[in-house]
């Protein structure tokens, strides 16, 4: 009885039988490093300081798509290289046929990526140029990435261990203010470890702080988020300085006198209906008591500030037009009368040359 004891106790306490004189590890130092190896926590992590720069080609065809696309969701594949381990670098979006309902879209179609793919190798730009991550929008409710979402981006995973999932939001985004973000998934096993997903070496990858949205829908938890910046050159500065500039001749362009016309009609109209409603309020403030006219007015259109409005709009078109016709007549004066002089020089210049001949 007693050995059976002793014999249960063993296998309790380990389950193996080491000789008297060797000294074995301790099971508490033994496991990390075991459990390490096994789930790959000895591999080299992603630096937080990651970038994705993305060019202003990439980002102008990203938002056109998005925008095209709206209510609907559509995506992407996003062209570039991984330069480094701190670049990822976009140069071309491509549009992919699919479109999605709510906060998801379909998956990516493989034909589809072939062709273009061989269309990108025929013109030559398949040597510098793959497919780094995918693109999809998200319009009008932020930048964060769904269960579907994640799915597609472990496909691409699976493929390019560093590939990028960029979210963007052409409802949000303004002049001057692109609602976008890039993200990449966490792996579930370093999270079971207790490890950190990626490794900081700065403040890059904190300097953007995250919505309220991402995090409910789980950032930090499922994927992080990555840096993004915007590679330009400064020819590519100076065309986009020069998209929307505008010019001082703009302001003597002179417009179509019928649609000026019609335009001038119809504010004519609109004058005399808001004149109609302010002379009915009027009468209905003498008929109404006081109590009657604190909630008689609530939620409707004051006639005789819209009254204002319109009558000073309708006088400033009117005086510019004006000022743009006499402009333009005085200089069509001026250019006949200078054709004019120069043609009767030239036949004085005539009959000078027949009187001395």
């Amino acid at each position: 009885m007693d050995r059976l004891n002793s014999l249960m106790r063993g296998s309790m306490m380990g389950g193996s039988s080491a000789p008297p004189g060797a000294v074995s590890e301790p099971k508490s130092e033994r496991t990390p490093s075991v459990m390490l190896r096994i789930f790959g926590g000895d591999s080299n992590l992603v630096d937080n300081s990651e970038t994705v720069y993305i060019s202003s080609l990439a980002l102008l065809k990203m938002l056109r798509h998005g925008r095209a696309g709206v209510p609907m969701e559509v995506m992407g594949l996003m062209l570039g290289e991984f330069v480094d381990d701190y670049t990822v670098r976009v140069v071309d979006v491509f549009a992919m046929p699919q479109s999605g309902t709510g906060v998801s879209v379909e998956a990516v179609d493989p034909v589809f990526q072939t062709k273009m793919m061989d269309m990108l190798r025929q013109t030559g730009r398949h040597v510098p140029e793959t497919v780094v991550g995918w693109y999809h929008s998200h319009p009008g409710f932020g930048c964060w990435l769904s269960s579907v979402d994640i799915n597609t981006q472990q496909s691409f995973e699976q493929l390019t261990p560093r590939a990028v999932a960029v979210v963007v939001d052409p409802i949000q985004s303004v002049k001057g203010k692109v609602v976008i973000d890039a993200f990449r998934l966490i792996n579930p096993q370093t999270l079971m470890m207790g490890h950190e997903p990626r490794q900081t070496t700065s403040n890059l990858g904190h300097l953007n702080k995250p919505s309220i949205q991402a995090l409910i829908h789980g950032l930090n938890r499922h994927y992080y988020s990555i840096g993004i910046n915007y590679r330009k050159t400064g020819l590519e500065e100076n065309m986009l300085m020069n998209l929307h500039k505008h010019v001082w001749t703009e302001a003597l362009q002179m417009d179509d006198f019928s649609e000026e016309g019609g335009k001038n009609q119809d504010k004519l109209k609109r004058l005399v209906g808001l004149a109609e409603g302010y002379e009915k309020r009027v009468k209905e403030e003498t008929e109404l008591t006081k109590d009657q006219l604190k909630t008689r007015y609530v939620g409707k259109v004051d006639p005789k500030k819209h009254l204002e409005d319109v009558g000073q709009q309708l006088i400033e078109d009117n005086i510019v037009s004006v000022s743009r016709q006499m402009i333009d007549k005085e200089a069509s004066v001026a250019k006949t009368n200078g054709a004019n002089g120069h043609q009767d020089g030239h036949q004085n210049g005539n009959m000078d040359v027949d009187e001395e001949l």
